[in-house]
């Protein structure tokens, strides 16, 4: 798929695929995009920053800027409660996985709904079923973790299927190699709705690059990552009547015919002079 062309060229100046490995590029605009209608919430103490809520405060959306968990996502079954599930996202994750997670929520918000709250289906891997349509391995069950690849080996999820509680952390998502610069991970907690996830996953398959500023990128995920420049726009391709109309401007003018003015005898003429000299024919 081509890069969106609909995205600003002054956010970067190279289109990097696949997205997974575009990092962190200094702000989180995608992902609160989808809540921007939602109430905000700015902190001046503490490790989080902000904190932007459904309008009955039982989703909330924490950012925590410049801790490893960056993003920490919860939903509560009301405003008071504990969360009955909890996703923590870190800085090295693209904000536009994170805006998948964020507009799930947002679409599913209302006042009567509990949709965002509970799982329709009891399979584990509908959490992971948009990786498994874009081709990724699943692997052999190991130290209790199903593992899912792509097919570079640069992105996976691993789903724990021996923990137990409601606040074991069952699924992951990441990509990137290893190391506090360059992996990306997304946990969510054993409660998270399948689909929500699965939201999250659909994400980090889209095949759709994401613009970046070279510069900033890891030096790892910039040596893996495909990097495509951002041109400019090319120039529209001319109509035949534009073609046309350069042409005539391009011509140079007809010369105007040279005009003589021309004597035309009438009655009223006077007969012309004779030259001195001349001899006149007979008088009748």
């Amino acid at each position: 798929m081509s890069p969106d062309q609909t995205q600003p060229a002054s956010e970067g100046d190279v289109y990097v695929s696949p997205r997974y490995l575009a990092g962190l590029p200094g702000h989180a605009d995608p992902s609160f995009a989808p809540v921007a209608h939602w109430p905000h919430h700015h902190l001046d103490a503490g490790p989080c920053q902000l904190v932007i809520t459904s309008p009955d405060h039982r989703i909330r959306i924490g950012w925590f800027g410049d801790d490893y968990d960056t993003w920490v996502i919860s939903a509560a079954e009301d405003p008071v409660s504990e969360p009955r599930w909890t996703a923590r996202i870190n800085q090295n994750t693209p904000p536009e996985i994170v805006q998948a997670l964020t507009s799930a929520l947002a679409a599913e918000w209302t006042e009567d709904s509990d949709t965002f709250l509970m799982s329709r289906s009891w399979d584990r891997t509908d959490t992971v079923k948009p990786l498994l349509d874009a081709g990724w391995e699943r692997k052999p069950l190991r130290h209790g973790i199903l593992e899912f690849v792509s097919p570079d080996g640069l992105a996976g999820a691993g789903i724990n299927v021996v923990s137990t509680g409601k606040n074991a952390e069952l699924v992951t998502l990441w990509a990137g190699p290893a190391g506090w610069g360059t992996r990306a991970e997304a946990i969510f907690t054993a409660r998270t709705p399948k689909h929500l996830i699965a939201a999250t996953a659909a994400a980090l398959v889209d095949p759709t690059p994401v613009l970046r500023y070279k510069d900033s990128l890891h030096p790892r995920l910039a040596e893996r990552a495909q990097l495509t420049p951002v041109e400019p726009p090319r120039p529209a391709t001319p109509t035949p009547l534009d073609l046309k109309q350069a042409a005539a401007a391009r011509r140079p003018a007809a010369a105007a015919p040279a005009t003589r003015s021309v004597r035309r005898w009438t009655t009223s003429t006077p007969a012309p002079v004779a030259p001195a000299g001349a001899r006149l024919g007979p008088r009748r």
